[in-house]
């Protein structure tokens, strides 16, 4: 059968794991796609190699942009993204039409030789890409000597195993979706290092007048992990930051009721500003936006520079 629906995404193991996930809950929920549902792998600028960090590169639009101009031209019908990774505001005629059940959202600490972030050697060297994971570690360990690793989830695990560096710190969600879970040392709460907005949430995007591409979508949306998502999406909007503004946010929803966390925090990590707001569910832009007009409010004016 011909495809009546073509799910673009990047051609990462992780991406294609997301997006076949995505085909399975549309499959299962639409029989008569079961078929007629294609992957189509799309690279993106956020995938060709580079020794900047994605900041300086351009931030979260690298790994976004290449599949929304497919999706504008019709080429794809549905786009399946990391929310995390998404442009806070949409571009135009394009729309957010469904959430997954978001995964575990927390990091997970990686190492060879420690269990947790605690246990690290002064002066052991640690690998991301992420400026908030960057902050959040050198807050709890000024010491640390963290350096920038770029690359998919098994690029990462290899360098470490060669070792180039003694730890790194990948999303749980991301791991568990590719069967390594088994590598993770231990999972950090959000106590300790608060998540990136969206992370653990696949988000499926479609063009604002695809009525039909959107009804299809209604079926598999959850609803508590869309909540979350507009939440943490609201506060990323009222904070405007820069893509090398390390920002943080998780939110909750338990029994109509949701809680929200939100943190900006210094690129050296010497400076952490903290909130918190709870709601109704249906309260979540609004907590969201007061909570990220309360940390622009209150935070040093450099860190959004």
């Amino acid at each position: 059968m011909k495809a009546v629906l073509r799910l673009g995404t990047r051609g990462s193991p992780l991406a294609l794991a997301q997006a076949a996930e995505a085909q399975a809950r549309l499959a299962a929920r639409h029989p008569e796609l079961a078929d007629a549902i294609a992957i189509v792998p799309i690279r993106t600028s956020g995938d060709r190699p580079s020794q900047k960090s994605l900041a300086e590169e351009g931030g979260k639009g690298l790994f976004t942009k290449e599949i929304e101009e497919a999706l504008l031209s019709g080429a794809i019908d549905i786009a399946v993204h990391s929310m995390k990774d998404m442009p806070t505001v949409s571009q135009p005629g394009l729309a957010i039409s469904c959430c997954l059940p978001r995964e575990d959202p927390r990091d997970a600490f990686v190492s060879t030789s420690a269990g947790r972030i605690a246990e690290l050697a002064p002066r052991a060297i640690v690998g991301t890409a992420s400026v908030r994971r960057r902050a959040q570690l050198l807050h709890l360990r000024p010491d640390l000597v963290v350096v920038p690793l770029r690359g998919n989830v098994g690029t990462r695990l290899r360098k470490l195993a060669a070792g180039e560096f003694a730890a790194t710190l990948l999303a749980v969600a991301g791991l568990k979706r590719l069967g390594r879970a088994d590598c993770i040392a231990s999972i950090v709460a959000p106590e300790e290092m608060l998540p990136a907005a969206g992370q653990g949430i696949i988000a499926l995007e479609t063009r604002a007048d695809d009525a039909k591409a959107r009804a299809w979508l209604a079926a598999i949306d959850d609803a508590a992990t869309a909540i979350c998502a507009t939440a943490e999406r609201a506060l990323l909007a009222a904070l405007d930051g820069s893509c090398q503004t390390p920002i943080a946010a998780l939110a909750t929803v338990k029994d109509g009721r949701v809680a929200l966390d939100a943190m900006v925090i210094s690129r050296d990590g010497g400076a952490l500003y903290r909130t918190r707001r709870e709601g109704g569910a249906g309260e979540a832009q609004a907590l969201g936006a007061d909570a990220g007009a309360e940390l622009r409010a209150r935070a040093d004016p450099d860190i959004f520079a």
